[in-house]
């Protein structure tokens, strides 16, 4: 029996897409035994056992990225993540990592017990983690070309996308315009009337909850309908004809198809999923990190499929003075999606079985 350890974990970013490759994993080797790597922080804790896999839960370790007392303990905290990796590696084959916090000790610990390691990168400009992981194996994959360093040269994969992504494209390919016109149905809009479709990540987004908050009443008068997803941990409004407010939402993909726009931060997944089944975007970076989120949307800018707005500028009075301008690019856009990242989790297996083989 074939033992496999996932790493990834913090946000949706690095779930998502090890989720995707997992369950890809199990429908070829239904007789593995697949066990996540995780802390009890991360939408890990809840979004691994909602799937149906074992989780083993590990220290976190924050590194600050700037001096602070944090600092002192990181490497404490180091040490017991590793060890704690290392009592869980020691029945595994094979360590794939998707970056995050959980990835950096599950590659040192692969290293140490010599467990061959498969790594993929969803963003465009790689985090510590997988920078630290590609030191240790050739066994590495990217969802976007990456001009230096040792994942310059790896597979270049995609992203490996969820199960509804993926069907809601093949469904929706014999026909778009049909597709979207009964997401909207589906959700509870008029099919008839543009539908802003705005949420701020998996953890939500306060900035971007206060513009919609301060601009909804005037977007609504326009004949604009809006999907707002909060976040989880937010307080929801109360909805209203035309405005529908969510905590988290489950089904993405009919929203995606249902949106004549996507206003979102852009990260890996985000854009990926746009990329896939949605028609326009207008992303708003997150401001603080290494600057990804803004190279992961470059792509889909040059094929004008998307906009970039930095926070500091993205208001509610922006908005109501730019919406229609947004919704008439919109509709110039291609109404289909795209394959790219289709049989991504596909080649991520593909890499594992390769790894397993020892590279031969």
């Amino acid at each position: 029996m074939t033992r496999i350890l996932f790493a990834g974990g913090g946000t949706a970013g690095h779930v998502e897409p090890a989720l995707a490759v997992a369950r890809q994993w199990r429908a070829l080797h239904p007789d593995s035994k697949i066990t996540f790597l995780g802390t009890h922080e991360g939408l890990e804790a809840r979004l691994v056992p909602d799937a149906g896999f074992d989780i083993n839960f590990m220290r976190k370790v924050r590194i600050a990225r700037r001096l602070s007392p944090s600092l002192l303990l990181a490497p404490f905290s180091l040490v017991i993540s590793v060890a704690q990796s290392i009592a869980v590696m020691r029945q595994c084959d094979l360590v794939i990592g998707f970056g995050g916090y959980v990835s950096g000790p599950a590659y040192l610990a692969a290293a140490l017990t010599r467990t061959p390691i498969v790594i993929h990168e969803a963003n465009a400009r790689p985090g510590l983690a997988n920078k630290l992981g590609a030191l240790f194996t050739e066994h590495t994959a990217i969802a976007h070309s990456i001009d230096s360093g040792r994942l310059s040269q790896a597979l270049l994969a995609g992203l490996p996308l969820r199960e509804d992504v993926v069907s809601a494209y093949r469904s929706a390919s014999y026909d778009w315009q049909k597709a979207r016109t009964q997401a909207k149905a589906k959700l509870g809009f008029d099919s008839t009337q543009p539908l802003i479709f705005i949420f701020g990540g998996s953890q939500g987004s306060l900035a971007l909850n206060k513009v919609i908050e301060e601009s909804r009443d005037a977007l609504i008068k326009d004949g604009v309908q809006i999907l707002h997803g909060i976040g989880a941990k937010n307080q929801t409004p109360s909805s209203m004809p035309g405005y529908q407010a969510h905590g988290y939402i489950t089904d993405m993909a009919t929203a995606y198809l249902a949106a004549d726009l996507v206003i979102s931060r852009s990260g890996a997944v985000t854009c990926a999923e746009v990329n896939t089944l949605g028609k326009y975007a207008l992303f708003i970076p997150l401001p603080i990190g290494n600057g990804e989120q803004e190279l992961n949307a470059r792509d889909l800018v040059s094929q004008s499929r998307a906009e970039i707005l930095s926070q500091n500028l993205f208001t509610s009075s922006w908005l109501t003075s730019n919406f229609k301008r947004l919704l008439a690019q919109s509709k110039n856009a291609p109404l289909e999606g795209s394959d790219r990242d289709i049989n991504a989790a596909a080649k991520m297996v593909a890499l594992m079985e390769h790894a397993l083989r020892g590279g031969k």
